[in-house]
């Protein structure tokens, strides 16, 4: 019986030579896509085999990279690259459409059924996507309640929807009132979903290095917040058959 299949995939982005992770479901025809976005520390098996889960539901993904190749454990260097990055919406979209491109041209990529999913740093890249008019079904976000420059967010065409730890100091409730408040002025589908008693980045397992102030896995929302981004995925990006299956 037919199963799914994952290769590496390089591509460029930021002058670096980004390694993405790409997952196709079982079959030849043509799936939905999800672009999955890493935490700032960057893709990991982590993301890795969430992907390979959504080729296992049937779609195409690629979890993306964002630093070339590394993983960057050291808490210090992980903000000396993430922070300006962050704050530089051109940076991040160029990162995320680099990404997109590789997705879009996989055979088996309905081009035009693509979502966008991330954690951390690559959800704020699916953001910036979003805030720079591409025409995604869905933006899903965890620990990424950034906000973006004046009024481009009314250029998001899909519901976003935004998971967050209630004790995550990182994204506290001043950053998620911020968030809020520009998705509904740009009259935005928007969704913000409040994890009681998590901190940030609580969906990732454990780690064996230092981390930021504020990090903290919580398994209970771990499993929530997975099922609640594949909830939104088969609302708004259902797989369907196609005829080349």
């Amino acid at each position: 019986m037919a199963t799914m299949t994952t290769r590496t995939v390089e591509y460029p982005a930021d002058g670096l030579t980004m390694i993405g992770h790409l997952a196709l479901p079982a079959g030849v025809g043509r799936r939905p896509a999800v672009l999955l976005g890493p935490e700032g520390m960057g893709l990991s098996d982590v993301e890795r085999r969430r992907a390979d889960a959504l080729a296992e539901l049937g779609y195409v993904a690629l979890a993306f990279d964002l630093h070339g190749g590394r993983y960057l454990g050291d808490p210090e260097e992980m903000l000396a690259r993430c922070l300006p990055m962050l704050a530089d919406p051109d940076r991040m979209r160029g990162i995320g459409h680099a990404a997109l491109d590789v997705l879009r041209t996989e055979p088996r990529t309905d081009p035009d059924r693509i979502a966008a999913i991330g954690y951390g740093t690559g959800g704020a890249v699916g953001l910036e996507l979003g805030r720079d008019g591409v025409d995604l079904r869905a933006i899903g976000t965890v620990n990424a309640t950034t906000t973006g420059r004046p009024g481009e967010a009314a250029r998001i065409r899909c519901p976003v929807w935004a998971g967050v730890g209630s004790e995550d100091p990182i994204m506290p409730p001043a950053q998620r009132d911020a968030f809020t408040a520009e998705m509904q002025a740009a009259s935005v589908d928007w969704r913000l979903t409040v994890y009681g008693g998590a901190l940030h980045a609580f969906h990732h397992p454990p780690v064996d290095h230092p981390t930021v102030p504020g990090v903290g896995y919580h398994p209970q929302h771990a499993q929530q917040v997975w099922r609640d981004i594949v909830d939104l995925l088969a609302e708004c990006l259902p797989v369907t058959e196609d005829l080349g299956a």
